[in-house]
């Protein structure tokens, strides 16, 4: 039963966040609370499907600088202007060990901004014609922690030698 406190916990965070959305207070504020209900329902519902994807795809991560948060889920990212510490769904991921690179004390904004991007489905992007070039997420974040990142749930520490 071990796992049982942290799915109550992760519903009751999912539940109260979308609780607090400045739309759903407002159904319930002008008497529509069948609607609020619902609408909280999905959002829940929806959230954990993020969960979900953020527990079993290999390259899903959370990264987190001056410009807000990012859930990647492959084809999927979830984002918020917010930091870490203020988007939920983010912090549950990380708490449930999705990677976390926090690229906040990266001060070579430049260097930064010419990485390439994580791979996307778990496919290989290295051939050099491509126009964008991609790398698994343990080779990026290879190159970010050079720069100055922080990681949390570090995936490179499972490889096997």
């Amino acid at each position: 039963m071990k796992g049982i406190p942290m799915q109550t916990g992760v519903l009751r965070v999912l539940r109260a966040t979308a609780a607090s959305w400045w739309r759903h207070r407002e159904l319930r504020r002008t008497g529509q609370t069948a609607l609020a209900q619902r609408l909280e329902r999905e959002t829940v519902l929806r959230d954990l499907g993020y969960l979900k994807q953020a527990a079993l795809l290999p390259n899903a991560h959370v990264i987190c600088g001056e410009g807000g948060t990012f859930l990647h889920l492959g084809w999927t990212t979830v984002s918020s202007f917010a930091p870490i510490e203020r988007f939920p769904l983010a912090a549950l991921a990380v708490a449930r060990g999705t990677p976390f690179i926090d690229i906040r004390p990266v001060t070579d904004v430049i260097a930064f901004a010419n990485l390439p991007r994580v791979i996307r489905d778990g496919s290989d992007d290295t051939e050099p014609w491509r126009s964008c070039r991609s790398v698994s997420l343990t080779t990026y974040i290879d190159m970010v922690v050079k720069l100055g990142a922080i990681i949390t749930n570090d995936p490179r520490l499972c490889r096997s030698t």
